[in-house]
């Protein structure tokens, strides 16, 4: 078992010595520092169960190092070592979060105890924080159904930068989710408490760029009839969702970049610049290489936005999460109509994880949906589906059976892995002419050869 480690702080070195060498003889380890300033300073470097910290230093007092300590190790125990003249300071310090004093000279005998307790507390402290960290995780994909690996690999990429406030791109088709993944995000940030404003890239127009993205003041055209904040003054405090991203018209995108560049805003009818606090997640079902290569996107905004990107894979490669979230939408219309729960047939949940699901996440909804509306009886089979066929709704190149004379057509994914192994193998596995030759990404390629297990 590994050992704990505490940090004795005292400016008498002769004192550091002895008590250190007492807590080495208890069974810890100890690490040794002469004043406060020293004091922080390890503590950021290594990690402490407990700190024994003298009250009477220079410089750098033991009540100022505790409000410090207090302020950002909270969770490490500190026991005030002090003086008998002191102990008023002492008696202080414990009313400042600090766990107990004991007095010199030290009874050895009584700090072993104070320290196994002070210790023990700050596990406890470390186990209950641990516990409202998962709990916080665990919660924040509850409206994104996965167990697969593709989608566990996204939750643990998404877990990593949700303490950070650096950009992210989310890279996804259409109904994939890519909305749903941004408000995961930040909602597990500390920026929780703050708005999260999304914006429709593709919808915002040359005329009225500046005054839905940085806001007008009234009077400052025809129509203004009222101060307006735009979407990223809205977005102060919180995160500002550029949804598709690739879609937003090139000389707007110079814009934006500034603000991203500045955090600043100017509304439209003002000479002065609002400063705006906003971290900025943005999504895309293009591949803005490709755009960039042609002329759409701006290279020095794509750097900017993808400090991480994360990509979201499309349905046809989470089989294992179709029918959970078939099951989901079902359950989810039963209730919001107050009718008695439903489920599939089986024969139908075997043409769901065949389907190659073009529409993602929401075609599936949809066809769920449609099913949910037309069903009489407590499960969806085959004939249901057929009834709506017959209705020449879309579901016809959704669910339906393969036609007749297609029984030899090749799974797609042996074809895309074909594909894939040809164009590699053709290029001397150089990936990015695969990926040209393909007319694919080249973070797209990477993942296929991961994927069809093709790497070199």
């Amino acid at each position: 078992m590994t050992k704990q480690n505490v940090l004795v702080v005292d400016d008498q070195p002769n004192i550091r010595k002895l008590v250190s060498y007492n807590v080495e003889k208890m069974g810890y380890e100890t690490d040794t520092a002469n004043d406060g300033y020293h004091c922080i300073e390890m503590m950021k470097m290594s990690k402490y169960a407990a700190v024994l910290l003298d009250i009477q230093m220079p410089d750098k007092g033991g009540i100022e190092t505790l409000k410090e300590i207090k302020r950002d190790f909270p969770d490490v125990s500190v026991i005030m070592v002090t003086a008998l003249s002191d102990v008023t300071l002492a008696v202080q310090a414990v009313k400042l979060g600090a766990f107990e004093y004991i007095t010199k000279p030290v009874d050895f005998d009584r700090l072993e105890t104070e320290l196994r307790n002070a210790i023990e507390q700050h596990s406890l402290k470390k186990v209950v924080s641990n516990l409202k960290q998962e709990l916080n995780n665990s919660q924040l994909f509850t409206n994104m159904i996965g167990q697969s690996k593709a989608m566990s690999d996204v939750f643990n990429l998404t877990d990593r930068v949700l303490n950070s406030d650096a950009s992210v791109l989310i890279i996804g088709e259409s109904g994939s989710g890519k909305e749903l993944l941004a408000q995961a995000i930040h909602e597990g940030s500390s920026r929780i408490k703050g708005p999260f404003v999304p914006v429709n890239s593709a919808a915002i127009t040359r005329e009225l760029a500046d005054s839905l993205l940085f806001g007008h003041k009234k009077g400052s055209f025809t129509g203004a009839t009222d101060d307006r904040m735009g979407y990223f003054e809205q977005a102060d405090g919180g995160t500002i969702f550029l949804d598709e991203i690739g879609d937003m018209q090139t000389d707007i995108q110079a814009k934006v970049l500034r603000v991203l560049e500045e955090k600043a805003v100017r509304r439209v009818g003002e000479k002065k610049e609002r400063e705006v606090n906003f971290r900025v997640i943005a999504a895309t079902n293009r591949d803005l290489a490709l755009s960039i290569k042609e002329g759409n996107f701006r290279k020095d905004l794509y750097y900017r936005l993808e400090e991480y990107p994360i990509f979201l894979p499309p349905l046809r490669e989470r089989q294992d999460d179709v029918i959970l979230l078939a099951q989901s939408f079902l359950d989810e219309y039963c209730e919001s109509n107050a009718i008695k729960r439903m489920t599939f047939d089986d024969r139908i949940l075997d043409q769901f994880r065949e389907h190659h699901w073009p529409g993602n996440i929401r075609e599936l909804k949809n066809v769920v949906r449609r099913a949910a509306i037309r069903e009489q009886t407590e499960t969806i089979t085959e004939i249901t589906f057929s009834n709506i066929d017959s209705d020449q709704s879309q579901l016809q190149n959704s669910i339906m059976k393969p036609a007749e004379g297609q029984k030899n057509v090749l799974p797609f994914e042996t074809v895309e892995r074909q594909a894939i192994e040809n164009a590699f193998s053709s290029t001397n596995h150089n990936v990015v002419k695969a990926a040209r030759l393909l007319g694919i990404s080249r973070a797209t390629m990477y993942r296929k050869l991961k994927q069809y297990e093709l790497e070199s």
